[in-house]
């Protein structure tokens, strides 16, 4: 066959093959733009370049194409589409390549990297790039084989009229997890966080520790998660191995777009000590997210649960039971409504939106927890309540991230409940963290919560990011306000120590405090912690050693309903006010297996509430620290009815799935809590609690109460 026949041949394979036509090229082209002229093509006329730059191009890779020998031992068969640009400087450079085996994208960038300089396109006689879309069929064709071929398509069936191909023509990329680099939120879990929290605390690192949960575009900069996950994955083919060890269930990338859906699992089976039957947890829930360009990334996730607990855990869940009629609230999901034999129905939900304009601002609207601290409590913001709505902006610049959230709580006490609707408080936090120096990290925290008192509504005097609130409160209210100052710190000993603390002011009467004489209104709280990373030498290894102490009355207010609580749970820590605790921790993971260790020893100076003494000793945040204090000065931590609690959490188990963080553990609680004086409610009372289960973690269960 000549080379004029094979140029006509060619031209029709160009006009004439569908999605399964063989080597096909495809370009937009008007008569204003010129083809690339390879110096074969340089005699060749205007309109007649098309064809001869189709011909060069299929030549090119006809003659340096390799199949790799593992695909041609097995007589592959298949299509590898390879998205191209021809530069301003006549240069090929790949932009794309759709294969089903990595080998066969490097060969094509391979050879096309070979490709001669041509003359560029051009638009109105000014050179310009051009993209072109070629289809390499495996095996490899001549371009005279593949010319016939076409022909004899052509004659065979020509359609009559040109079918639609959008559907067709989308393209799908490899998934290639594009989460690890988003600026999706990485699901707040103290135990995966501890994965990355030594690669975080470099010395030297600009990041911010405290505000929590991280996006993963902030600690991918320190910690190659692509490279940890391609080390987990199992060598498997089929797809429901890939689906139960690698990926996730359904997972999607596009140009410019990627989905994931997959189910979530908490299935628990247990033993404890004074419950009359098992424990047990049954959530089903189903998890999409997902990103669209750079800038907007979503996640959702909606939770169905029943489960009946500990008793010790069931009792707490009871005693802050919400009105109108549900049993209980359970402690850091909602209300849960009674189900079977001594068990609870708690429906759940959480979803996250952020929007990222620019690297220096992200913007996120959400319904979920936030964090703010470095060790396992905080004081100033926990993830220890239940789920709220919440709008949060980080401002992020130089040595500074700035994070400014607003949210939605709810009183659900019966006293504030009106024609059966909960009561609506704001709350609005700015924390500003500060990189002092390569070691030394400063934050500064101001809160104030707020009530629809007056149609007050959402107040827009504390919408302003950099206002001071005691001042606003003051100026906008006569005491309807609740306002808490924080400092947080941290400071790198060096690569394997960092030592971290909080301290919390709740109340502003200085001459109270200078005058030493334990007044109720030194309302504070502090934190020391100290974290070893890949302690003594052994990689993967965190010890964590941490002290909290909050005096009386802390997180209360005069008005109950502007206290520093939401659903019957201290916002702050879980334990609320008038207490001491001590934390060790350890925390170890070698590929999939893991082991945590929790111990805690804690001083808590608890209410009797009993006819002969009904005194507010200053533990609940749900009492107003105006009535019932037994005394004004002399107050220290441990007043009431004082308790000793001691609680030792230990987890072991295997990940399955990293896509989802599913795991299949064993623990075992043990708690002793003994108060010196037994009441209806709080009576000396020793705990074993035995479980096993497969839980998907992606959010924080605290069990110590």
């Amino acid at each position: 066959m000549n080379k004029r026949l094979s140029a006509l041949f060619l031209l029709l394979n160009v006009l004439f093959l569908n999605a399964q036509t063989k080597n096909k090229i495809v370009v937009t082209n008007s008569v204003n733009e010129r083809f690339p002229v390879f110096e074969a093509c340089q005699k060749v006329a205007n309109d007649s370049l098309e064809i001869c730059f189709y011909e060069k191009v299929q030549e090119l890779v006809y003659a340096h194409f390799e199949v790799p020998a593992s695909l041609k031992e097995n007589n592959f068969k298949g299509v590898v589409k390879v998205l191209f640009e021809v530069n301003t400087s006549g240069e090929f450079k790949v932009l794309y390549v759709n294969a089903v085996a990595d080998d066969l994208q490097k060969e094509a960038i391979r050879v096309f990297n070979q490709f001669p300089k041509v003359e560029p396109a051009s638009y109105d006689g000014r050179p310009t790039y051009s993209k072109y879309t070629i289809n390499i069929s495996l095996p490899l064709q001549s371009p005279e084989e593949a010319a016939a071929q076409a022909l004899l398509q052509s004659e065979l069936e020509i359609p009559k009229e040109q079918p639609l191909t959008e559907l067709d023509s989308i393209v799908y990329k490899k998934y290639q997890n594009p989460e690890f680099e988003s600026h999706l939120n990485i699901p707040f879990s103290h135990s995966y966080y501890a994965q990355f929290d030594a690669q975080l605390n470099q010395v030297g690192s600009n990041n911010h520790t405290a505000s929590k949960p991280y996006t993963y575009s902030e600690v991918a900069r320190y910690y190659d998660f692509k490279k940890v996950n391609a080390s987990l994955q199992k060598n498997t083919s089929t797809w429901f191995g890939r689906k139960l060890w690698n990926e996730n269930l359904v997972q999607i990338q596009g140009e410019g777009y990627w989905l994931s859906l997959n189910p979530i699992l908490d299935l628990q089976l247990g033993s404890a000590s004074h419950n009359d039957s098992y424990t047990y947890l049954n959530t089903r829930a189903l998890n999409f997210r997902g990103g669209i360009g750079k800038q907007l990334n979503f996640t959702t996730t909606v939770f169905e649960s029943q489960g009946r607990f500990a008793a010790y855990f069931n009792r707490y869940a009871e005693s802050i039971k919400p009105s109108g009629g549900n049993p209980a609230i359970i402690p850091g999901m909602g209300i849960g409504k009674a189900f079977g034999e001594g068990g609870y129905d708690f429906p759940l939900a959480d979803a996250n939106l952020t929007f990222t304009p620019s690297k220096f601002f992200d913007f996120q609207l959400g319904y979920g927890r936030n964090f703010i601290g470095d060790g396992y409590r905080s004081l100033l913001e926990s993830d220890g309540v239940s789920p709220y709505p919440y709008f949060k902006i980080n401002t992020t610049f130089w040595k500074i991230k700035y994070t400014n959230t607003y949210m939605w709580l709810k009183d659900v006490r019966p006293e504030v409940t009106v024609d059966r609707t909960y009561a609506t408080k704001f709350m609005a936090n700015h924390y500003l963290s500060w990189n002092v120096s390569n070691k030394l990290n400063l934050g500064f925290f101001e809160s104030v919560v707020w009530t629809d008192s007056n149609n007050r509504g959402f107040d827009v005097n504390f919408v302003n990011p950099i206002i001071f609130y005691r001042a606003v409160e003051f100026a906008s209210s006569s005491r309807s306000g609740n306002a808490l100052l924080g400092i947080t710190s941290k400071y790198k000993w060096n690569n394997s120590v960092a030592l971290y603390g909080q301290f919390l002011l709740d109340e502003f009467s200085i001459g109270d405090m200078a005058a030493g004489e334990k007044s109720w209104k030194n309302k504070f709280g502090y934190q020391v912690g100290a974290k070893y990373f890949n302690a003594f030498a052994v990689p993967d290894l965190l010890l964590q050693l941490e002290y909290n102490h909050v005096r009386p009355y802390v997180y209360q207010h005069s008005n109950v309903i502007t206290n520093y609580g939401h659903n019957n749970q201290s916002v702050g820590h879980q334990w609320g006010g008038n207490f001491e605790e001590l934390v060790a921790i350890g925390r170890y993971h070698k590929g999939r297996i893991f082991a945590d260790a929790k111990l805690t020893y804690g001083t808590r100076g608890l209410d009797f509430d009993t006819t002969e003494d009904s005194f507010n000793y200053g533990s609940n945040p749900y009492k107003s620290y105006d009535d019932s204090r037994p005394y004004d000065k002399g107050v220290k931590v441990g007043q009431g009815n004082k308790t000793s609690i001691f609680i030792a959490d230990i987890q072991g188990g295997y990940l399955i799935n990293p896509a989802t963080n599913l795991k299949l553990y064993a623990s075992y609680i043990f708690r002793n809590f003994d108060p010196t004086q037994n009441t209806v409610s709080t009576f000396k009372e020793t705990t074993n609690w035995f479980t096993i289960g497969l839980r998907s973690d992606v959010f924080n269960w605290y069990f110590d109460y």
